[in-house]
């Protein structure tokens, strides 16, 4: 115990640098993560509950991966392994065709045909792992945890034997129909983890500003690609989860490369385009409630719409206050969803798979802050009274 503590004091010893900035992050708080970063700095012996979690989390992802698009068997149609592939979960093979092709839709029943190509779950696996090794370098100096962090990240995006293409055109493809569609891109929204990461890194000795500049050359042709392609287009215009996590994406990635023109537009035209449009006035979010896993999807674009408003506010655009004249907001998807996660109401639609109350979390709290809402917070304690994940932690000082 006294090696592993005094191993920690050297770290965070090496780690100072005299006039640090907040991390250069757009969906964590960047001025409370500098503000945890100080005080490690100032009493080092004292540890907080957000950096034990940050420390665990760090330690369990220093042994994932690395992880490539070029690790799978399959070969895309463009016969390049380089290039991003997946299928649609939520297709199965039609028992009355011949071969049974081509595919049909059982909405919300995964098959487990899609773990055959491995990039999917690869890209949420680096994307995790790289943030929770990056928050732990920031909170704590151990420069072990940015190496690991920068060789996920060259991995992946950066070395020229395995990086990925900056494109989805080969995402959730329909065996029999199609070989991708604007839909998969729902599958990279984790890649704003990836962002945040890079921020925290710097300063790193393993994460150098030429790393830094090529993540940013790689994620600014990704940027055209949702912009210019035509999956892209088509998931532009889609109006439910698919629409919001694209605008998601698309704004935090603009952010990260600088075209804070790209991120204005999108935020000006938000609240029309995705609360008026996705919210009724009773809070509740048609297109999700059709859904087979209704609570699920809700709170999924729920989540969505609350990374939407925070991105927003860089822009200068306020979406948490937003409202229609006949009461569609942000606060009103919240408060419809709160009593059925809270366990006051029975969810009276269709959910084929158990609710998870605790989907509501991360949202209540990101509005607990923004909205100066209290209640959210105490609906929270409620909900999941001992959150052990280092980003509720976070969220829940972020709403005290």
């Amino acid at each position: 115990m006294l090696t592993a503590i005094l191993s920690f004091l050297v770290a965070v010893a090496a780690w100072q640098q005299p006039g640090m900035q907040p991390p250069r992050v757009f969906l964590l708080n960047s001025p409370l993560l500098a503000r945890e970063r100080q005080t490690v700095l100032s009493n080092p012996e004292k540890v907080s509950e957000l950096v034990q979690a940050a420390r665990a989390e760090a330690d369990r992802a220093m042994r994932a991966g690395p992880f490539s698009v070029t690790e799978k068997s399959p070969t895309p149609p463009s016969g390049d392994k380089h290039d991003y592939l997946s299928l649609a979960p939520y297709f199965w093979p039609d028992p009355k065709r011949p071969g049974g092709l081509p595919y049909i839709r059982r909405d919300g029943e995964r098959n487990p045909e899609i773990k055959q190509i491995p990039d999917h779950d690869n890209m949420g696996k680096m994307s995790s792992a790289v943030r929770a090794l990056a928050l732990g370098y920031y909170l704590t100096g151990n420069e072990n945890y940015a190496a690991r962090a920068a060789l996920l990240l060259h991995t992946w995006f950066l070395d020229p034997a395995t990086r990925m293409n900056p494109n989805l055109e080969f995402a959730q493809g329909i065996r029999g129909l199609n070989t991708g569609r604007g839909i998969g891109i729902i599958e990279s929204q984790g890649l704003t983890s990836v962002v945040d990461a890079a921020g925290l890194l710097c300063g790193s000795k393993s994460w150098t500003n030429a790393d830094g500049s090529a993540l940013q050359q790689w994620f600014s042709r990704f940027l055209d690609w949702l912009r210019m392609s035509s999956h892209g287009q088509d998931e532009s215009h889609a109006k439910n989860n698919h629409g919001t996590y694209y605008d998601v994406q698309v704004m935090d990635f603009a952010l990260f490369i600088g075209r804070k023109d790209v991120a204005a537009d999108l935020a000006s035209k938000a609240a029309e385009k995705r609360i008026s449009a996705q919210i009724e006035p009773d809070g509740h979010q048609p297109l999700e409630l059709a859904r087979t896993k209704s609570f699920s999807y809700s709170a999924f674009n729920l989540r969505a719409l609350c990374e939407l408003a925070i991105l927003a506010q860089q822009s200068g655009v306020d979406l948490w206050h937003f409202q229609t004249r006949d009461g569609r907001s942000i606060p009103k998807a919240l408060d419809f969803l709160l009593p059925y996660a809270a366990g006051e109401k029975k969810w009276p639609y269709q959910q084929i798979e158990p609710l998870h109350p605790d989907d509501l979390v991360a949202p209540l709290l990101q509005a607990a802050t923004a909205l100066n809402n209290p209640q959210y917070r105490k609906a929270c304690e409620k909900i999941l009274p001992f959150a052990q994940r280092a980003e509720l932690i976070l969220l829940r000082a972020e709403a005290e």
